[in-house]
């Protein structure tokens, strides 16, 4: 099993400590580029993918890296629909 994989497999499960450490790492990994959206969008991070012209749209956490419960349910509905997870 590759870390990619692996990356997959932990989101699939929704847990309550997942991170957007975890969330940046498996988009890049899946072709996604972090875009932030500009000096006024504080905490916004928008995440998009050249090749099909996707995107996401994320809060970054702050002062920890764990993300909010329904952003990882997001997330991972997100990729399902594109097939990716």
């Amino acid at each position: 099993m590759t870390k990619l994989d692996k990356a997959k497999e932990r989101l699939r499960t929704v847990p309550k400590d997942y991170t957007y450490s975890e969330a940046k790492y498996l988009l890049g990994q899946l072709g996604f580029l972090e875009i932030n959206k500009g000096k006024t969008s504080g905490s916004r991070v928008k995440f998009f993918r050249p090749s099909d012209n996707e995107f996401i749209l994320m809060h970054k956490p702050h002062p920890k890296d764990i993300m909010v419960i329904q952003s990882v349910r997001d997330l991972a509905n997100f990729l399902r629909e594109l097939g990716d997870l």
